[in-house]
């Protein structure tokens, strides 16, 4: 299948879809497989498989499967079957292969047996949950119409450029994803269909009154209090950090010095940028794309003018009167410049003598805009119109009519425009030429750079999950030598495309499994956290030893001068008073309210040093309702219930169907 960006569709194909509400043949659950290859902005509507989704497939791990189970299936090409529909094998084993970069950060090489099947395990439950889901909502005939579709295709980043929908933009991510419009679309349905599923439920939330009340009365809680800072560095010590101290320390924080797997790379590399460059574009393909695109360099009609507001203020009639007599000034022959800089009230334009230079219809709001351009003649002045904002007196100073730009007006956008067009039809070339070669007997990644002008590099340490400089994550490349199929050492991989812009082919010259940094590399590094912690600790035990004396009866003011500590004055303090700082906050309100004399609490804190606090009083939260407040509380709580609604939604689901499971899926 040819994948070269903008050789799928036409451009306006995009904005008339057809969505296929038909139950598809294969229920392949979980994010489609073609869709891990658009950009990682693609994925951000996705929220509730891997938050609802994810966790509940811990919890149908541990409970096992749901509905009969055969034993006896041969050569079966699915993975589960669902309340009578399928998930492929396909399905499972690429929900399986994604799973694996997250899973070597985590357990590196040393999966055991069991776990592995537990984890395969929880990937198959999503993947069932997932289709669960997808047949409830066909089921209760949720539906998405073609203008919903439209509207998410033109919502999603990875379409967009400056904030704005590009149909370009969308053509290329789907090429580069391989995913075909008919495709795309029937998965992003399904999308939609759950989230109006899952919205229902969330919906149905609600807190009582009282719960509101209470809710915002903590929320607003003060707390009279006192404190001191005992800083990390008045207690820092010089003496030597002992090398089994730091041996221990590096056993106990091993993990914090893990390289994970990783690969020696050569690769080479080409960008559509480097093709644009060199890209030589004939004025005969210019001329023919300006013909072609025509309408695309018609300018609208645009007029100069200048105006003066007078805004309403609190007397509206005023205000009119006011606009009407230097209407009359204005007509009378006096300077409109001069009479914008003394009596206009938008100070954008009065300092330029009321002038606003060349604008289009657009520009304005509808009766200003009607207003200007109903103005027959250049010098005309017209008033007072009313707008949202005021009363505005209008002079046109000038008029551009509607008209086509000419060539060599519009030369400098059909140049860019026609050379990355060429050159991403080279891209595309190229693309398949390598494809090829690449694959040939004793193919060399030195001749293929040289004969295809590819940039050649080397990456010592390309790292599982992480990747490295400079091609960066590069999922692609990830999957070329991480996944399940990867190269073997000393063959060629690819050509692979990272970000709709840049092929790469790599050169496996070396594997390398877990490991950690030696010892003696992070040496320096455990010895500064040691002696931090030994200072923190030390803070912490003044600290203590202050608390033990305002325990007996020693007044905070003697307790800190005695230890030559800044002590803050006395205050009551909210929950958010940016006045103290937020460590010592989160001290005061997890403190127990004081009830027979003051709470004293001695804290490390997390920025390093320890904090001493006083508790000595608790006022209430305020008694008349703040409805700003109380939506942001609601909002909280009921997103939190939800998710909660959510899980056992689909986990009644789950222990209610008819689930048959290959134990064999992921052999």
């Amino acid at each position: 299948m040819d994948r070269r960006p903008g050789r799928w569709w036409r451009t306006q194909d995009l904005l008339s879809f057809t969505v296929w509400f038909d139950s598809p043949p294969t229920l392949e659950a979980g994010p489609h497989p073609m869709l891990q290859r658009l950009t990682d902005s693609l994925e951000t509507h996705k929220w509730f498989w891997y938050t609802i989704l994810g966790a509940l497939a811990m919890v149908f791990a541990a409970w096992g499967a749901y509905g009969l189970v055969n034993l006896n299936f041969g050569g079966a090409s699915w993975a589960a079957k669902v309340n009578g529909h399928t998930i492929s094998l396909q399905a499972a084993r690429d929900a399986w292969e994604r799973a694996q970069p997250q899973l070597a950060q985590e357990y590196g090489g040393n999966l055991s047996s069991e776990r592995r099947k537990k984890l395969q395990n929880q990937v198959l439950e999503g993947l069932i949950s997932n289709a669960l889901i997808t047949l409830r909502t066909e089921h209760l005939g949720y539906r998405v119409t073609q203008a919903d579709l439209i509207a998410a295709i033109r919502a999603e980043p990875a379409f967009q450029v400056a904030g704005k929908y590009s149909a370009q933009a969308a053509e290329d991510a789907l090429a580069n994803a391989n995913i075909s419009l008919p495709q795309f679309e029937s998965q992003l349905a399904g999308e939609l269909r759950t989230e109006q599923l899952i919205d229902g439920i969330r919906s149905s939330d609600f807190l009582t009154p009282t719960e509101i009340a209470r809710a915002q009365a903590l929320e607003n809680e003060q707390r009279r209090v006192q404190y001191a800072i005992f800083p990390a560095g008045r207690y820092k010590s010089d003496a030597p950090i002992s090398p089994a101290a730091i041996k221990a320390y590096y056993e106990a924080h091993k993990a914090l010095y893990r390289i994970p797997e990783s690969v020696d790379l050569r690769y080479a590399e080409l960008t559509l940028a480097q093709l644009e460059a060199a890209e030589k574009v004939s004025e005969a393909a210019l001329h023919a794309a300006y013909e072609k695109h025509l309408s695309q360099f018609v300018l609208p009609e645009q007029r100069e003018a200048s105006h003066i507001l007078i805004q309403f203020g609190k007397d509206p009639q005023a205000a009119l009167a006011k606009a009407k007599r230097i209407l009359a000034l204005a007509r009378s022959g006096k300077s409109f410049a001069a009479l914008a800089r003394k009596y206009s009230q938008d100070p954008g334009s009065a300092r330029q003598g009321g002038n606003l230079g060349w604008v289009e219809r657009n520009d304005f709001v509808k009766p200003f805009a009607a207003a200007l351009f109903a103005i027959p003649k250049v010098g005309d002045i017209v008033g007072p119109i009313k707008t949202q904002y005021g009363y505005h007196i209008i002079r046109l100073d000038g008029i551009r009519p509607r008209h086509a730009e000419t060539f060599q007006q519009a030369r400098p956008t059909l140049l860019r425009e026609v050379r990355r067009r060429q050159a991403t039809r080279r891209f595309g070339d190229i693309e398949d030429s390598l494809q090829n070669e690449a694959q040939a007997p004793g193919a060399s990644l030195a001749a293929l750079a040289k004969t295809f002008n590819l940039t050649a590099g080397r990456i010592p340490l390309f790292l599982l999950g992480e990747g490295a400089a400079p091609l960066g994550r590069a999922a692609p490349v990830q999957n070329l030598v991480f996944g399940s199929g990867a190269i073997s050492t000393g063959t060629l991989g690819g050509p692979v495309i990272l970000d709709n812009d840049k092929m790469v082919i790599v050169k496996l010259i070396a594997h390398h499994g877990p490991q950690f940094k030696p010892l003696a590399e992070v040496r320096s590094g455990i010895v500064a956290a040691l002696q931090r912690q030994r200072a923190n600790e030390a803070a912490l035990a003044a600290a203590q030893a202050a608390r033990a004396k305002l325990l007996a009866g020693v007044s905070f003011g003697q307790v800190a001068q005695a230890l030559k500590l800044k002590v803050a004055p006395v205050k009551l303090i909210g929950r958010d008073d940016p006045s103290v700082p937020g460590d010592v906050s989160a001290i005061v309100f997890a403190a127990p309210k004081p009830s027979h004399g003051p709470v004293y609490e001695a804290k490390v804190l997390p920025t390093g040093g320890a904090a001493l606090v006083a508790v000595t009083a608790v006022r209430s939260g305020q008694k008349e309702p703040d409805p700003i407040l109380a939506r942001t509380l609601i909002q909280q709580q009921l997103r939190s219930d939800a998710d909660g609604d959510v899980q056992a939604y689909i986990a009644q689901m789950r222990a209610t169907a008819k689930v048959v499971k290959n134990p064999n899926a992921f052999q």
